[in-house]
């Protein structure tokens, strides 16, 4: 079974961080750490079919616990097959606002009866050729989370909720940004729509998971009850080392402005 989807669906809770440098070396060294899962993004980050399957390789090879979950560049047939063909086993796909686009991507994900994934019998998902299980695991252990990014995504959750949809992401920058808030998803109204986005996962019995910069805002989604959360990713954590070292050695107060919106 794969693990995160089994921990999403039946806990316990697990936590993971964002992979922003898109290098395999990072991956394999951050797996070291003991996140349950990284997410492998594609859509901010420039990382190619090829260089998803070498931070994929890092990953496991460092720390079989440690599950990517590729976040795809957009809900595209061919990437969402490429990204299967090549050993993803979790994806997460951005900006699905309705019912519509919940089923393209149900249907690039899975091979038929349920969707219409294209076949190709030798590839690294399958061991190349070599799993006689292959087609039987790829539809049982397939987890596929819907992002979403804008109020009408949330208004419209329980419709996407269809069969071969494992659960949903918040995404809070884009929600803030697509409320008028953008880079602020503290604010009031923007937390609103995040917690009835939650509430309505949970009336479905689906997962929700969501992303906060900092432990005090992860606590925060966890208490909710968010089925899975990240926690910064990988540059903020290169970055806040580096400052608090400079600032350290120079003897200067440390100061950092912004935050991760995701």
């Amino acid at each position: 079974m794969n693990p995160f989807k089994l921990a999403i669906t039946q806990g316990p809770r697990p936590i993971g961080t964002w992979m922003m440098t898109g290098s395999d070396t990072v991956a394999e060294a951050m797996a070291t750490v003991g996140f349950d899962f990284l997410v492998l993004d594609q859509e901010h980050v420039p990382v190619d079919s090829l260089e998803a399957i070498r931070i994929d390789r890092a990953i496991r090879s460092s720390n079989s616990n440690t599950i990517p979950l590729y976040r795809l560049a957009w809900n595209d047939t061919v990437l969402i097959k490429r990204a299967l063909d090549g050993g993803a086993t979790s994806l997460m796909v951005p900006f699905i606002n309705n019912v519509e686009e919940a089923r393209k991507a149900v249907e690039a994900a899975y091979y038929p009866p349920l969707g219409k994934r294209g076949f190709a019998a030798i590839h690294r998902a399958s061991r190349y050729g070599t799993d006689p299980n292959f087609i039987c695991k790829a539809q049982e252990e397939l987890c596929l989370i819907l992002q979403l990014e804008t109020p009408e995504a949330i208004d419209n959750l329980v419709d996407m909720a269809i069969d071969g949809v494992t659960g949903f992401f918040i995404g809070p920058g884009d929600l803030s940004a697509a409320m008028g808030h953008i880079g602020n998803p503290s604010h009031p109204d923007v937390q609103a729509k995040i917690s009835e986005g939650l509430v309505k996962c949970q009336q479905l019995g689906l997962p929700c998971g969501i992303v906060g910069g900092n432990p005090e805002l992860v606590n925060k989604y966890q208490k909710m009850g968010f089925s899975f959360v990240a926690l910064g990713s990988d540059m903020s954590y290169l970055l806040a080392r580096a400052h608090e070292q400079l600032a350290a050695v120079k003897g200067e107060k440390l100061s950092i402005s912004g935050g991760e919106v995701y």
